[in-house]
């Protein structure tokens, strides 16, 4: 692909990092104003988990459709990114409209997921196409950017007034654009990339058949099943501490932002072990430190010390992402060269459908039983994981 610019290598890996970051920006950007959303635009506080899920339900059909047409292989990943970076913009711009109803917001955000399963499932395809040497180092950014993509809205929320959220909006979309256009103008198709001639339904279904590949994905389906829960429990989690010790005054929302965002630590701190110590070894280890986290969550409750808990939710929010891009890299590095952005993409997409499977299971449970073990059905997930993984 023709490109305006040209990069030293040294440049890419930061360029796709930054990429990444602005374009994953639009992920959560509903989820940062939707007490403005529910006022103005007089929704039931219900729409809420409907807006939310709407999201998720969008990237699961994008990715799904993404692999079963082999997009990223087909076409040149590049541009498939750019593309999908300024409809899933413009579809995240479409919340400001003032005439929108909850069922036009469903769609804008369901568009906006679908559209972003050619962004960051594909970013992870552009950098195995530059980086076979040291991949999950270069992942491990990219997921880190990913973190820090989806908490950049809140820190936006933060800044304006409570009632100012059309410009936070507007800054993720622009945000969106500028990482499509870093993208189109600065990294083209990588030396390593291996075109797939046609279209091939069979590549599908055939990936599965790898039994390397099939390890590294039940190894990233656990952590799935625990990450996107904890992530949306911490709050909760730390609220419940709170009532048990009623001394505790936390600031849950900074605590909140705080103990998600520091995965992006993780995310790097596990890609440069990585380089010296294996991928998959480290991506073993961090799967077993998080199952081990959540499997001692109701013991945590009861220690006196407000230090030490939200110490071991800092540690849990580091282990629990990572080993992600480490399963991204292993992956990769176990498909066939002219199939690798489909097998990263139907992985993200089946990953992608257990988070929802795992966070409305937790919320019933939460709901229904009046016991602190419920926490420790997030460590189901991991423990099935490591024994699929394992099996390697």
């Amino acid at each position: 692909m023709p490109n305006a610019f040209v990069v030293r290598k040294k440049a890419i890996l930061p360029i796709i990092v930054l990429a990444q970051f602005c374009c994953t920006s639009i992920w959560f950007a509903s989820n940062a104003v939707i007490g403005n959303l529910v006022t103005v635009f007089h929704l039931d506080h219900a729409a809420i988990g409907y807006i939310t899920s709407s999201v998720q339900f969008g990237f699961i059909i994008g990715t799904l459709l993404f692999a079963m047409l082999t997009i990223a292989d087909r076409f040149s990943p590049s541009k498939v990114f750019f593309i999908s970076a300024i409809f899933g913009a413009l579809c995240n711009y479409a919340i400001v409209w003032d005439a929108n109803t909850l069922s036009s917001l469903l769609i804008f955000r369901f568009l906006t997921g679908f559209f972003l399963a050619g962004i960051y499932p594909v970013g992870m395809k552009i950098a195995s196409d530059y980086f076979q040497e040291g991949l999950g180092k270069s992942l491990s950014y990219l997921v880190g950017a990913l973190v820090l993509g989806t908490a950049f809205p809140h820190i936006l929320k933060g800044v304006f007034e409570v009632s100012i959220w059309k410009p936070i909006v507007i800054a993720t979309s622009v945000n969106a654009v500028a990482g499509g256009f870093l993208i189109m103008f600065f990294i083209p198709d990588g030396p390593y990339r291996v075109a797939a001639k046609r279209f091939n339904l069979s590549s599908f279904f055939k990936i599965f058949k790898n039994r390397k590949f099939r390890a590294a994905s039940f190894g990233y389906f656990g952590h799935m099943w625990e990450l996107y829960a904890f992530w949306a429990f911490v709050p909760i989690l730390l609220k419940t501490y709170s009532n048990i010790h009623q001394q505790v005054a936390f600031n849950i929302p900074l605590l909140s932002f705080f103990i998600i965002a520091i995965g992006a630590l993780g995310c790097i701190i596990g890609g440069l072990l990585s380089n010296r110590l294996g991928v998959r070894n480290i991506a073993f280890k961090a799967l077993l430190l998080s199952c081990i986290c959540c499997f001692i969550s109701p013991l945590m409750f009861y220690i006196s010390s407000e230090i030490v808990f939200i110490g071991y939710l800092v540690f849990w929010g580091i282990v629990v992402i990572a080993d992600s891009p480490l399963f991204s890299t292993l992956v990769a590095q176990n498909s066939e060269p002219q199939i690798k952005g489909t097998a990263l993409t139907i992985v993200n997409c089946i990953g992608y459908s257990i988070t929802i499977v795992s966070i409305l299971l937790l919320n019933t449970l939460v709901s229904a039983v009046d016991s602190l073990m419920v926490y420790m059905v997030l460590g189901i997930g991991p423990l099935l994981g490591l024994i699929g993984f394992s099996r390697n």
